[in-house]
């Protein structure tokens, strides 16, 4: 699949909430780096992540655009919510390398009513 087709996917899996789909979708080193979080490494650990994330929030994914470059894809996305982000996926080999997310933590937090950080 080319990036576009595999953001596709992830999009539709990750509304699903499917993990294992998801997980699917990386290299086995694959790193998924949310910059209001650490980068996080490997497909095992970016497959608890998404366990995590979809026990804390209920989350929902509306594709705004999809861009494609290359080895790259860049999703355009918002929330019901009204939340707004950005993420960039490098493909290589019809898998997710890379992934890196851009959006609003504070304001995740509180839309979805969860502890705000004191640091």
């Amino acid at each position: 699949m080319e990036p576009k087709e595999i953001v596709q996917k992830f999009v539709e899996l990750f509304n699903k909430k499917d993990i294992n789909g998801l997980a699917e979708l990386y290299h086995d080193d694959a790193i998924n780096h949310q910059v209001a979080n650490e980068p996080v490494v490997g497909k095992k650990a970016i497959t608890e992540m998404f366990t995590n994330e979809f026990a804390m929030a209920d989350m929902v994914c509306i594709v705004e655009h999809i861009f494609e470059d290359g080895e790259w894809a860049v999703l355009e996305w918002k929330d019901p919510l009204g939340l707004r982000g950005c993420g960039f996926f490098h493909v290589v080999d019809g898998k997710i390398k890379f992934q890196r997310g851009y959006w609003d933590k504070l304001s995740f937090l509180r839309q979805h009513h969860l502890p705000i950080p004191t640091e």
